[in-house]
């Protein structure tokens, strides 16, 4: 028996939200509801209609005439998650901090929204049903799945940028469903916006409904002046409004104007779209849709319908056997593959190191994330599809701190075929940055195949440059740190999934060689202090390597192999440099994004709890051994440390010798110590019981090696 969750954001009495069909006739307030079966239902829910739970007559809280359901959707960083804390806190809300709507540790820690959230709020006895909506590209499936939720949408731009790449995507995405917009022009208290900007950029807005086919009742559109950080909206243009207009009404009041009520027709069947799903470890699943008819009470059987070919089977006496239409969302762009970590260090912080475990958690995400695809392959390793570097790195970094450990490899553009002609996506860019950085940017992207379409001053900003390129989304992956370099932190740059297209033929040189370890053990400053001259470091003294692991970029295209585990040798003589002090470049730390962009096709990253590594697959041929052997050796091709990501070449490495290089150095550091200290018995004692140790593990390796030959000889004997 199904259980119905009313949820509210004040008080348990509230409902959560309404979100009736752009496409249905009817609505009614939108629910969330704990579904008690395994199976999984992503995209609709049905059931025969129900004893009325309510009265709309009555003038009850779900009188559909009495909701309006808005989206609030806008580019990056344009104010949307502070103008829903301007509106709860305008409607009476106690919310405890800014961002409240980002509830999501990773969203308070990077400052952007990830994943959409829904909320309600009472204005003048109508309940308003809010939706915050993520504005990076690489969550645009956030956007999609909730327009068709809603009937209405607050469009804000930011007066001073103007309409960019994300903002044309995600009104595209309103205006196809038929969403009545309102324009909000945020952020109009800054002292280079004015009122001949402000005209400029509506014109530029309007300008980009028509080029998107709104019809002429969507281009009637309101248009607001707000200043989210400041907590008001205007109806006219001003920076300093009346005490009394220093408040949000001019918007509510214009969402209950201008945004229709959903429709309701409550003696049908009862149907819900299902747009959001999430796993709560009580309840189990909590689905969240737009009821598009009928009505629902505690006890009611409710039965899902997917639109999946092969029909629909009857279900028991239900009148409802059509699945409602489903938004349509756009095409991943990228692919990694994740797998399960092999290296030789695999197992020390990580919890869920399983390929059942992690197949588990990818396919948990794939049901609560409808822009992620998740295709299982070969060897425990799984295909993970997805929009971009950020999108999956959320991941990532997600299951890095439930405790999962993996390998993952570098990102893969997804390529189509049309026709016998090789298709790839191309991303629209924009790009702002000072005027003496424009040849560096546009000299990077040439190499990338980045087209420039349009190249303009910034208005209001003297000196800047404002940069339109289409580029291929292979083009883009790992450009964001070089961009980040290239013009010293200064620059902006938004990019949007624009079309497939032809394909553009090969990259150019986009990344250096690297510096290969071809050493075991801990790295020591002694050995980086001669390194520094050949490139830039990823590693310093005192972190764990073995052969094969990349620890820095080299200074020129081919790669250099370095023992970064090389000691100082000991002698009785004194040498002149023995007090000098060892000064080293600090290493160039990596965020996980930038590792995903970072290492190339024969190259791997290690996500464990504590760290992220980057490894270079293998190709290297081994002697015919014993699946045993085999076993142990699988994946210990080289890493490299991520706090700070490092690559590796892999070489044919056990787990088991690094351990043990790494137990001698620390007994030889050991000993060191209590020769300094006066303890020299105490030393001669260490380094004997340690011979004993190594005498006895040689002698055990010793007795294998002849079981193993004398296995062989009688299985050579037995052939004959």
């Amino acid at each position: 028996m199904a259980a119905l969750l009313l949820r509210g954001v004040r008080s348990a009495g509230r409902h959560l939200s309404s979100f009736p069909s752009a496409t249905s006739e009817a609505a009614v307030p939108f629910l969330r509801w704990r579904h008690p079966s395994p199976s999984p239902l992503r995209q609709f829910s049905a059931a025969s209609a129900s004893p009325v739970l309510v009265d709309a007559s009555a003038g009850s809280s779900l009188d559909p005439r009495r909701l309006r359901n808005v989206a609030v959707i806008a580019h990056v960083d344009h104010g949307k998650t502070t103008l829903m804390d301007r509106l709860l806190r305008q409607c009476g809300a106690d919310i405890p901090h800014e961002r409240a709507m980002d509830s999501i540790s990773l969203e308070r820690e990077r400052g952007i929204t990830i994943a959409s959230k829904v909320t309600s709020i009472s204005w003048k006895d109508i309940e308003l049903n809010m939706v915050d909506t993520p504005g990076h590209a690489d969550f645009g499936g956030e956007v999609e799945r909730v327009v068709g939720m809603v009937e209405g949408a607050v469009l804000v731009v930011d007066a001073g940028e103007g309409p960019l790449a994300q903002t044309k995507f995600v009104l595209a995405k309103a205006l196809k469903y038929g969403l009545r917009p309102i324009l909000l022009l945020n952020k109009v208290d800054r002292p280079s916006v004015s009122e001949e900007m402000c005209n400029e950029v509506e014109s530029l807005v309007f300008d980009l409904f028509a080029n998107l086919g709104a019809t002429e009742e969507q281009l009637d559109f309101p248009v607001l002046y707000a200043s989210a950080k400041e907590g008001w909206a205007s109806l006219v243009y001003t920076k300093t409004p009346l005490d009394n207009e220093r408040n949000m009404s001019a918007l509510l009041d214009a969402i209950v104007k201008h945004v229709p009520p959903p429709s309701a027709s409550l003696d049908a069947p009862f149907q819900m779209l299902v747009s959001m799903m999430e796993r709560d470890f009580y309840l189990g699943r909590i689905l969240t849709g737009r009821v598009s008819s009928g009505m629902l009470h505690v006890g009611d059987r409710i039965h899902g319908l997917r639109k999946i070919g092969g029909g629909v089977e009857k279900i028991g006496d239900g009148k409802v056997t059509d699945a409602l239409p489903t938004v349509e969302l756009d095409p991943p762009t990228i692919s990694m593959t994740f797998s399960v970590n092999d290296s030789p260090l695999a197992g020390r912080d990580g919890t869920h190191l399983t390929g059942g475990k992690i197949g588990d958690r990818l396919l948990a995400e794939a049901e609560t994330n409808l822009a992620i695809n998740v295709i299982p392959g070969a060897s425990e390793s799984f295909e993970v599809q997805g929009r971009g570097e950020l999108q999956l790195g959320i991941l990532i970094e997600n299951m890095r701190r439930e405790g999962f450990e993996l390998s993952v490899s570098p990102p893969r553009v997804m390529y189509k075929t049309v026709n016998a002609e090789k298709l790839e996506p191309i991303e629209e860019v924009t790009i702002e940055v000072n005027e003496e950085h424009v040849g560096l940017v546009m000299e990077a992207l040439s190499h990338r195949r980045g087209e420039v379409v349009d190249m303009g001053p910034v208005p209001g900003n003297v000196g800047r440059t404002r940069l339109s390129l289409t580029c291929p989304s292979r083009g883009l992956v790992g450009y964001k740190s070089v961009f980040s370099s290239d013009t010293r932190g200064s620059g902006f740059m938004h990019r949007a999934f624009l079309t497939y297209s032809k394909y553009k033929g090969p990259l150019g040189n986009v990344r250096k060689g690297v510096l290969v370890s071809v050493g075991l053990g801990l790295i020591t400053s002694h050995a980086l202090t001669s390194l520094e001259a050949r490139g830039i470091l990823f590693v310093s003294p005192g972190m764990e390597t073995y052969e094969g692991m990349i620890v820095g970029e080299y200074s020129r295209d081919s790669d250099l192999d370095v023992n970064p585990v090389r000691t100082k040798e000991l002698t009785n003589i004194r040498a002149p440099g023995k007090d000098e002090n060892v000064r080293l470049t600090p290493p160039r730390l990596m965020t996980l994004e930038e590792a995903i962009g970072y290492v190339a096709s024969d190259e791997l990253i290690e996500e464990v709890e504590e760290d992220v590594r980057k490894e270079e697959e293998s190709d290297q041929e081994y002697d015919d051994d014993s699946e045993e052997e085999t076993e142990k050796r699988k994946g210990t091709e080289g890493l490299i440390e991520v706090h700070n990501p490092n690559l590796v070449k892999p070489k044919n490495v056990k787990a088991k010798d690094v351990n043990e290089e790494i137990e001698k150095q620390k007994a030889h550091e050991r000993y060191m110590k209590l020769q300094e200290q006066g303890k020299t018995e105490q030393a001669k004692k260490d380094l004997e019981r340690l011979a004993m140790i190594r005498q006895q593990r040689a002698e055990a390796a010793k007795k294998r090696e002849e079981e193993k030959a004398a296995k062989e000889q009688k299985k050579a004997d037995s052939r004959k």
